[in-house]
């Protein structure tokens, strides 16, 4: 499954998620912000977050307990822990477990 992150209204695609839903937990292929909303100069920020907390909340609509899993670009694995809560596993593997993905889902989908 791809799914595009857009601001309503726009035609502009801000990111980027491919996911795969296994028995247990979904898994991220790939994430993806487009190139204005990485680094210093961003037009938003959070996108990649905002992917990740909706890949959370299919997780739990799939009755996965929102667990996913994911590869870390190497130099993100802090990153991704220190701000979205997820478990390092090792190596460049990744889990948000269902607390975090909560936290995720509530963080950004306030209104659900």
């Amino acid at each position: 499954m791809v799914y595009k992150l857009c601001i309503a209204g726009q035609k502009e695609i801000q990111g980027l998620v491919s996911a795969t839903d296994f028995d247990d937990h979904v898994y991220l292929n790939l994430v993806e912000s487009s190139p204005i909303n990485y680094g210093a100069n961003k037009l938003y920020e959070g996108v990649a977050g905002n992917l990740i907390a909706f890949c959370c909340k299919l997780s739990f609509d799939n009755g996965n307990d929102g667990i996913i899993g994911f590869k870390a670009k190497s130099n993100l694995v802090q990153h991704y822990v220190s701000k979205l809560g997820a478990t390092h596993i090792g190596a460049q593997n990744m889990i948000i477990y269902p607390e975090k993905a909560l936290y995720l889902i509530n963080r950004y989908f306030k209104q659900l």
